[in-house]
């Protein structure tokens, strides 16, 4: 928007200064041609009186010598002519166009009134004609060539000075115009950030600039108040539900320790199994507490990202996971893990959202398969982290269940779990700006990747 809106100023500022020295140029072009026609004119009426008062030989050559120190002196062109053409006297060169035309107004009674604009490129000589006599008494013309080098040179100089002082002009526009382009839109970018934060989930992301026109000021207040009633809605959703687990936590850890004592008392192997269901259950309902209770605090977003070692991080999660996996039957490899690789996160997010995935792998894969571990610099300056598995995989039409709160697929429905760890780590992927994604693996399998922004 910086950019379309300092080209839109550019070509109108622009335009004003054409509009603005182009006349002036063309002025003073005009003006300067108009000074050589007074100048030449007046020397050329005095040559015509000379010429008007021929009687004597002596006269005749008082005209030559006359016109012949005025070519010398301007290398200017001077013929005198009578109303037949003949030339009476003549001196320097006669090159420039138009003269036969000049020659027949001047021999009608017309002075030349007008010529050609001068410009830098030409043209490189006029002609000034004059008539000898007056009204029915015109008896000759004199016609003078008059190189114009001196007043074009005069025009390139002023020109010269008038595009100079239109590019000042223009440049201190462009800068003028580029610090009212960044007031007017440092309020714009400001607002735009703190939205693009918000989205992303950061419930402190607040618009901050002061600066700008009083409308843009007054939609930040409006923004700011809006964003402190939405932090302050959501932020009692998770305090309930914070609050709620939390306290629903105590009365349930006494029903399960009371389950725990009840057992000896109960005789018979109905009672048994109905007890043992009982005792199953309740611990599932801690589970569960215990996953909304980290959830919420992942949503409440209070930590700011920090940098971290991913690949440190990938390597210490395999070999904390390893015994855990061998005791299940399940082979757990790193297939490739390079040093060096640093995101940008929430405090421990890799680890996190790893010992998220490889829980359920550990729950879901069957016994005798196999799940790599792989980390990498993806695209769009990413690091990503990469779990494989050989097992049998979810259905297609039940990939994007697995990211959301509290579904299973529903052939997992007797595994032990609260259906929370993958909506977890997805939201500390995402709070961290990186994404979870989840897809088939080939031949069969699942596969999920993690990318977080690299530091």
């Amino acid at each position: 928007m910086r950019r379309r809106l300092l080209a839109v100023l550019t070509v109108l500022m622009g335009v004003a200064a054409l509009l603005l020295c182009v006349p002036l140029a063309d002025g003073y072009a005009r003006g300067r041609t108009e000074h050589l026609l007074l100048q030449r004119r007046s020397e050329a009426v005095r040559f015509a009186d000379l010429a008007e008062r021929l009687r004597t030989p002596a006269d005749r050559a008082e005209l030559a010598a006359e016109i012949d120190r005025y070519a010398d002196l301007y290398g200017a062109g001077v013929v005198v002519v009578d109303t037949a053409g003949a030339t009476l006297a003549r001196a320097g060169a006669q090159t420039a166009a138009g003269a036969a035309e000049a020659r027949r107004r001047a021999l009608t009674g017309r002075s030349t009134d007008r010529l050609p604009t001068l410009l830098p490129w030409g043209p490189g000589s006029v002609v000034v004609a004059e008539p000898v006599g007056r009204d029915e008494r015109v008896s000759g013309a004199v016609l003078l060539t008059v190189p114009t080098a001196a007043a074009r040179r005069d025009v390139a100089v002023r020109w010269t000075w008038i595009a100079a002082g239109a590019l000042a002009a223009f440049a201190a526009a462009a800068l003028v115009a580029a610090g009212i382009a960044r007031w007017l839109l440092r309020p714009v970018l400001d607002l735009d950030r703190a939205v693009e934060r918000l989205a992303a989930g950061s419930l402190l992301a607040r618009a901050g600039s002061g600066s700008g026109p009083p409308e843009l000021r007054r939609l930040h207040r409006h923004f700011n108040a809006m964003a402190d009633a939405v932090a302050d809605s959501i932020g009692r959703q998770r305090d309930f539900v914070a609050d709620a687990s939390h306290q629903l936590r105590n009365p349930l850890a006494t029903l399960v320790l009371q389950l725990e004592n009840v057992e000896p008392h109960i005789a018979g192997a109905p009672g048994l199994a109905e007890h043992a269901r009982a005792l199953d259950e309740a611990e599932r309902l801690e589970e569960l507490l215990d996953g909304l209770l980290a959830l919420a605090r992942v949503e409440a977003g209070a930590t700011e990202p920090v940098e971290q070692d991913v690949s440190r991080c990938v390597r210490d999660r395999v070999a904390a996971w390893t015994p855990v996996f061998g005791a299940a039957g399940v082979e757990l490899a790193v297939a490739a893990v390079p040093d060096g690789l640093r995101a940008r996160a929430l405090p421990d997010a890799a680890g996190r959202v790893l010992d998220a995935v490889l829980d359920n792998a550990v729950k879901f894969v069957p016994r005798g398969s196999r799940v790599e571990v792989r980390a990498a610099s993806g695209p769009d300056d990413t690091v990503t982290v990469r779990v494989d598995d050989d097992g049998p995989g979810v259905p297609a039409d039940q990939l994007g269940l697995l990211l959301r709160r509290f579904a299973r697929s529903p052939g997992h429905q007797n595994v032990p779990g609260s259906g929370l760890g993958l909506a977890i780590a997805d939201e500390i992927a995402r709070i961290s700006g990186g994404r979870l994604a989840v897809g088939a693996n080939r031949p069969h399998g699942l596969s999920v990747e993690l990318a977080l922004p690299a530091a």
